[in-house]
């Protein structure tokens, strides 16, 4: 089996959020207390909610559909997401769809048959330097899909 899916997918679902919330829980403990001593004025605790509003409805957008691990074995691709497995064969692919100006830069496959996880998948690559063509993986999975054997 061979990983397709960035190993940083943990850091962007998991790790980071809790970051965010961290800090914006912290930042309203702290304006709590100024407002409490009159040393803050009230409305000042509204931006880190909005902050923690938006940063809500950015990552539920963006990271949170992000698949844990997605892999490729022989012929099928495995997807690991939440505790649970998915196993489907690569030509069950319709469309491979790459997001290059986007980070975390995601691959999203379109199925024809839903698997456990619906009729799409969406991963994070593994990471590259240059984001501006199309991931190689992307293109290695239309392929492969498509029945087209090009160096794969």
């Amino acid at each position: 089996m061979r990983r397709i899916s960035s190993k940083l997918t943990w850091w962007h679902k998991k790790a980071f959020p809790a970051f965010w919330f961290g800090f914006l829980g912290l930042f309203s403990l702290i304006c709590t207390f100024g407002i409490i001593q009159q040393k803050v004025p009230a409305p000042a605790i509204l931006f880190p909610l909005a902050m923690a509003a938006l940063g809500y409805v950015m990552m539920r957008w963006l990271v949170f559909p992000l698949a844990d691990e997605v892999w490729i074995d022989g012929d099928d691709i495995v997807v690991r997401n939440d505790g649970q497995e998915a196993c489907f064969p690569i030509t069950n692919i319709i469309h491979v769809e790459n997001s290059r100006f986007m980070n975390p830069e995601r691959i999203t496959l379109t199925l024809k048959e839903p698997c456990a996880f619906g009729s799409e998948i969406v991963f994070s690559p593994l990471s590259r330097l240059l984001t501006i063509t199309r991931h190689p993986i992307a293109e290695e999975l239309n392929c492969r899909a498509h029945g087209v054997d090009e160096r794969y």
